[in-house]
Protein backbone atom coordinates (compact mmCIF):
# COMPACT_ATOMS: atom_id res chain seq x y z
CA UNK A 1 0.00 0.00 0.00
CA UNK A 2 2.67 2.65 1.15
CA UNK A 3 4.35 1.57 -2.04
CA UNK A 4 1.30 2.59 -4.47
CA UNK A 5 1.23 5.94 -2.75
CA UNK A 6 4.94 6.51 -3.64
CA UNK A 7 4.17 5.73 -7.22
CA UNK A 8 0.96 8.18 -7.61
CA UNK A 9 2.73 10.63 -5.74
CA UNK A 10 5.80 10.24 -7.83
CA UNK A 11 3.67 10.65 -11.23
CA UNK A 12 1.75 13.24 -9.51
CA UNK A 13 5.11 15.31 -9.01
CA UNK A 14 6.16 14.54 -12.38
CA UNK A 15 3.02 15.97 -14.20
CA UNK A 16 3.47 18.82 -12.19
CA UNK A 17 6.91 19.09 -13.60
CA UNK A 18 5.73 18.69 -16.99
CA UNK A 19 2.93 21.34 -16.95
CA UNK A 20 5.01 23.88 -15.37
CA UNK A 21 7.35 23.45 -18.46
CA UNK A 22 4.28 23.78 -21.12
CA UNK A 23 3.13 26.70 -19.28
CA UNK A 24 6.90 28.40 -19.18
CA UNK A 25 6.78 27.54 -23.17
CA UNK A 26 3.63 29.06 -23.80
CA UNK A 27 4.55 32.23 -22.64
CA UNK A 28 7.79 32.82 -24.21
CA UNK A 29 5.91 31.73 -27.35
CA UNK A 30 3.40 34.84 -26.73
CA UNK A 31 5.69 37.28 -25.71
CA UNK A 32 8.45 36.55 -28.64
CA UNK A 33 5.87 35.93 -31.36
CA UNK A 34 5.97 38.69 -34.39
CA UNK A 35 2.31 39.49 -33.98
CA UNK A 36 2.69 40.23 -30.31
CA UNK A 37 5.58 41.96 -31.03
CA UNK A 38 4.25 43.89 -33.15
CA UNK A 39 1.36 44.87 -30.95
CA UNK A 40 3.68 46.16 -27.76
CA UNK A 41 5.31 47.91 -30.41
CA UNK A 42 2.72 49.81 -31.84
CA UNK A 43 1.64 50.87 -28.23
CA UNK A 44 5.17 52.77 -28.15
CA UNK A 45 4.78 54.46 -30.87
CA UNK A 46 6.07 58.16 -29.21
CA UNK A 47 9.09 56.67 -27.97
CA UNK A 48 10.46 56.08 -31.14
CA UNK A 49 9.73 60.36 -32.27
CA UNK A 50 11.59 60.95 -28.85
CA UNK A 51 14.61 59.05 -30.27
CA UNK A 52 14.93 61.52 -33.26
CA UNK A 53 16.48 65.08 -32.21
CA UNK A 54 16.74 68.03 -34.86
CA UNK A 55 18.77 71.16 -35.26
CA UNK A 56 18.26 74.59 -36.37
CA UNK A 57 19.09 74.70 -40.47
CA UNK A 58 22.11 77.09 -41.06
CA UNK A 59 20.29 78.19 -44.21
CA UNK A 60 16.78 78.26 -43.97
CA UNK A 61 15.97 80.60 -46.72
CA UNK A 62 17.79 78.06 -49.44
CA UNK A 63 16.56 75.31 -51.05
CA UNK A 64 19.09 72.54 -50.94
CA UNK A 65 18.59 68.37 -51.16
CA UNK A 66 19.40 66.46 -47.96
CA UNK A 67 20.10 62.52 -48.37
CA UNK A 68 20.16 60.27 -45.85
CA UNK A 69 21.26 56.72 -46.93
CA UNK A 70 21.50 53.55 -44.35
CA UNK A 71 21.89 49.93 -46.44
CA UNK A 72 21.60 48.25 -42.93
CA UNK A 73 17.83 48.49 -42.33
CA UNK A 74 16.44 45.64 -40.65
CA UNK A 75 12.59 44.77 -39.42
CA UNK A 76 10.83 41.47 -39.17
CA UNK A 77 7.86 40.40 -41.27
CA UNK A 78 4.80 39.82 -39.16
CA UNK A 79 3.21 37.18 -41.09
CA UNK A 80 6.56 35.09 -40.65
CA UNK A 81 8.70 36.58 -38.41
CA UNK A 82 11.50 36.39 -40.75
CA UNK A 83 14.03 39.39 -40.13
CA UNK A 84 13.78 41.96 -43.52
CA UNK A 85 16.33 43.67 -44.70
CA UNK A 86 16.97 46.89 -47.11
CA UNK A 87 17.95 50.37 -47.93
CA UNK A 88 16.55 53.06 -46.79
CA UNK A 89 16.66 56.94 -48.55
CA UNK A 90 15.42 59.21 -46.93
CA UNK A 91 15.46 62.78 -49.32
CA UNK A 92 14.35 65.98 -47.72
CA UNK A 93 14.54 69.73 -48.51
CA UNK A 94 14.83 71.32 -44.90
CA UNK A 95 12.92 74.04 -43.70
CA UNK A 96 13.92 75.43 -39.91
CA UNK A 97 14.97 72.08 -38.90
CA UNK A 98 17.44 69.18 -39.60
CA UNK A 99 17.75 65.85 -38.69
CA UNK A 100 20.74 64.58 -36.51
CA UNK A 101 21.88 61.79 -37.57
CA UNK A 102 23.39 59.52 -34.74
CA UNK A 103 19.56 59.97 -33.60
CA UNK A 104 18.63 59.14 -37.08
CA UNK A 105 20.54 55.93 -36.87
CA UNK A 106 18.93 55.17 -33.56
CA UNK A 107 15.18 55.86 -34.38
CA UNK A 108 16.17 53.24 -37.78
CA UNK A 109 17.26 51.09 -35.37
CA UNK A 110 14.75 50.82 -32.91
CA UNK A 111 12.46 49.34 -36.06
CA UNK A 112 14.94 46.07 -35.93
CA UNK A 113 12.44 43.88 -33.65
CA UNK A 114 9.38 44.95 -35.01
CA UNK A 115 7.10 42.79 -36.92
CA UNK A 116 5.92 45.26 -39.28
CA UNK A 117 4.91 45.32 -43.69
CA UNK A 118 7.43 47.20 -45.54
CA UNK A 119 4.57 49.56 -46.71
CA UNK A 120 4.04 50.53 -42.81
CA UNK A 121 7.42 51.40 -42.04
CA UNK A 122 8.30 53.34 -44.87
CA UNK A 123 4.87 55.52 -43.89
CA UNK A 124 5.75 55.32 -40.31
CA UNK A 125 8.84 56.75 -41.29
CA UNK A 126 7.77 59.44 -43.21
CA UNK A 127 4.83 60.51 -40.88
CA UNK A 128 7.64 60.55 -37.52
CA UNK A 129 10.33 63.12 -40.26
CA UNK A 130 6.90 65.26 -41.27
CA UNK A 131 6.27 65.67 -37.25
CA UNK A 132 9.73 66.38 -36.17
CA UNK A 133 10.88 68.47 -39.00
CA UNK A 134 7.89 70.28 -40.67
CA UNK A 135 9.93 70.29 -44.18
CA UNK A 136 9.50 71.55 -47.44
CA UNK A 137 9.59 68.42 -49.28
CA UNK A 138 10.42 64.46 -48.52
CA UNK A 139 11.03 61.62 -49.58
CA UNK A 140 11.57 58.16 -48.04
CA UNK A 141 12.61 55.08 -49.85
CA UNK A 142 12.84 51.28 -49.05
CA UNK A 143 14.42 49.44 -51.05
CA UNK A 144 14.12 45.65 -49.74
CA UNK A 145 16.06 42.66 -50.33
CA UNK A 146 14.57 39.73 -52.25
CA UNK A 147 12.54 37.21 -50.98
CA UNK A 148 11.05 34.31 -52.58
CA UNK A 149 11.75 35.94 -55.74
CA UNK A 150 10.38 39.23 -55.09
CA UNK A 151 12.09 42.54 -54.38
CA UNK A 152 10.07 45.27 -53.35
CA UNK A 153 10.53 49.11 -53.14
CA UNK A 154 8.44 51.35 -51.62
CA UNK A 155 8.53 54.76 -52.00
CA UNK A 156 6.41 57.93 -50.01
CA UNK A 157 6.27 61.56 -50.43
CA UNK A 158 5.29 64.56 -48.95
CA UNK A 159 5.15 68.48 -49.92
CA UNK A 160 6.18 69.58 -53.64
CA UNK A 161 9.83 69.02 -54.30
CA UNK A 162 11.41 72.87 -55.20
CA UNK A 163 14.47 71.61 -56.85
Amino acid sequence: MYFVILIKNYFLYEYLILFKFLFVIRVIILKYSPKKQSIIMNKKNNDKIELLEVFDNSHPKRNYLIIHQTKEFTSVCPKTGQPDFGTVVISYVANKKCVELKSLKMYLQSFRNEGIFYENVINRILDDLIFVLKPVWIEVKGIFTTRGGLNSTVIATYGKNPL
